[in-house]
């Protein structure tokens, strides 16, 4: 999705021209532990300022992932072991939140991004989701006391994060038209009878999944105040594994 058009003098884009970049990176579909490791690398070099705020937009493989309050029992009631037979893997993680789903048809987000209030980001990621599904023709809402985007009595988007020395990983993730049975199986978020839905199931439409990734990169960078700029995965990896030194041009 493209910025809107700017008119001579508009205020606005002066606004957005003078902005600190938002670097956007489609990096396609990696393993979960492999994207765990990249925004580690990532956020070790935004920490000493070798690199700017970062968003990385991909999909994974089939993964539950356990959030720091997760009840291992109470929301994977069937057993690791038995997910792992149904192809699905399950793992650990640093991220606030509790059991959730992420494979194939998923967008995930990972803005890695120096920030100081953590509710007020979190709460900068829910509007970002809702108002890139609003430009899908989809009405989003949150609801007081839990963390995520919902459609009518159905979730469509979850959000959990990790703060170290300032600066963010993990994120968001939305259901644009992959399987929701694996939801099904588990008890996702800790919230017991919740159902799932995606772009795919309110609209009817097939293909989304690229020009959504582009809406919610547009609204994220909004809501963070910043400029974005597409950069290849290639050239984000080559920045990080040789980090400039602070105040250097990128």
């Amino acid at each position: 999705m493209s910025a809107p058009a700017a008119t001579p003098n508009d205020p606005a884009q002066a606004r957005r021209s003078r902005a600190p970049e938002l670097w956007v990176v489609d990096a396609g579909q990696l393993p979960y532990s492999e994207a765990t490791e990249l925004q580690e690398r990532i956020r070790a070099a935004r920490q000493v300022d070798a690199v700017p705020d970062v968003l990385l937009l991909l999909e994974h493989p089939p993964v539950y992932t356990k959030g720091r309050r997760s009840d291992t029992r109470a929301e994977l009631p069937m057993g690791e072991d038995w997910y792992r037979a149904q192809g699905v893997e399950v793992t650990a993680t640093d991220r606030g939140g509790r059991v959730t789903y992420h494979g194939p048809g998923q967008l995930v987000g990972y803005p890695i991004v120096r920030i100081g209030d953590v509710l007020e980001y979190v709460r900068s990621l829910e509007r970002a989701v809702v108002t890139a599904l609003a430009d899908e023709g989809i009405t989003a809402e949150v609801r007081s006391g839990l963390t995520g985007v919902w459609v009518g009595e159905r979730k469509i988007g979850s959000i959990g994060v990790h703060v170290s020395r300032g600066v963010t990983t993990h994120g968001f993730a939305v259901n644009v038209d992959g399987d929701l049975q694996p939801f099904e199986w588990i008890v996702p978020c800790g919230i017991e009878g919740v159902r799932m839905t995606s772009v795919l199931r309110e609209t009817r439409r097939v293909g989304a999944m690229g020009c959504f990734s582009r809406r919610v990169a547009w609204r994220v960078a909004e809501e963070l105040g910043r400029r974005q700029r597409l950069v290849s995965l290639p050239r984000l990896r080559d920045a990080v594994e040789a980090p400039m030194p602070p105040g250097a041009a990128l």
